[in-house]
């Protein structure tokens, strides 16, 4: 499902945002991109997110900011500086070579001087970035939950086109066994053969085919699955993995019933029935 949210938060004039946006996609992938500083957050920014969101491609944007009146001050960590300058002499000891040790090469090494953004603590960061994603994830929840109530609405007219389309197989079944009694009967009589509607060998292939084509517990099964699906497009937890497995089962007791009825009429309904499931089954893949 499709979603956008924004939020954020201000400490001591540096400004933290979060911007979250998600696409449809059947599983759950979530891409975060931190400063450098903030890398340790990564965890709990998923974490978090995952508690909101069980499905689709969510790409998460962290930024920090320090606004132009905040006092710009470097810090200096001199004992990772003094670490730099044994290790540097040990390597020159090592390898027998000369050189000068600069403070400017000291200076250039690694986390020695940290910027203003690079002097926060991670756990003051996280009760900040924790406060702007939170205001983001619920924005982004509104949109999926407005998609969702629209995505509801044609997944139940699609289901009500299957419904009338079952109540139709059933109005047909009565008429099968007469329909296939007549057909064999004539198919008799151009065969050239005289065998009267009451002969206890056409009476029991009718018995045969009238057990082999009953679709009663199919049809009941269905009409359990269509109860089932409806009552879940009415919660407001993620139902789209149960509902794709509802498919699976509806599509299964039509294979079933297609195959079992025999019958032209109601052969063409289960095709039309078995196309409007597969076009549920694609929107399904989209919803949490």
């Amino acid at each position: 499902m499709t979603g956008y949210g924004r939020g954020q938060s201000v400490h001591n004039g540096a400004k933290f945002t979060v911007e979250l946006n998600s696409v449809n996609r059947k599983q759950n992938d979530v891409v975060v991109s931190l400063p450098r500083e903030l890398a340790e957050l990564e965890p709990r920014v998923r974490d978090a997110i995952n508690s909101e969101v069980s499905r689709g491609r969510m790409t998460v944007v962290i930024a920090y900011h320090v606004g132009a009146s905040t006092p710009q001050t470097l810090a200096l960590d001199r004992g990772l500086a003094r670490t730099y300058v044994h290790a540097m002499k040990a390597l020159q000891k090592e390898l027998g070579v000369g050189g000068e040790i600069t403070i400017e090469t000291i200076l250039r090494s690694p986390g020695v001087l940290k910027a203003p953004e690079e002097q926060v603590s991670p756990e003051t960061a996280w009760r900040h970035v924790e406060a702007a994603l939170k205001d983001a994830l619920a924005d982004l929840v509104q949109m999926r939950e407005a998609e969702g109530r629209h995505l509801a609405k044609d997944l139940g007219k699609r289901l009500k086109l299957v419904r009338d389309a079952v109540k139709q197989i059933r109005k047909h079944l009565p008429g099968v066994v007469a329909r296939y009694r007549e057909s064999l009967h004539e198919r008799i009589t151009r065969a050239g053969l005289s065998v009267p509607l009451d002969d206890d060998r056409l009476l029991k292939e009718l018995v045969i085919f009238a057990d082999k084509s009953d679709v009663t517990e199919e049809l009941t099964r269905l009409e359990s699955h269509f109860d089932q699906f409806a009552a879940h497009l009415k919660k407001r937890e993620a139902v789209g993995r149960t509902l794709e497995f509802m498919c699976q089962e509806i599509a299964r007791e039509f294979n079933t019933l297609g195959a079992k009825a025999n019958d032209i009429a109601i052969s063409q309904l289960v095709v039309t029935c078995k196309a409007e499931m597969e076009k549920v089954r694609e929107q399904i893949q989209n919803i949490e």
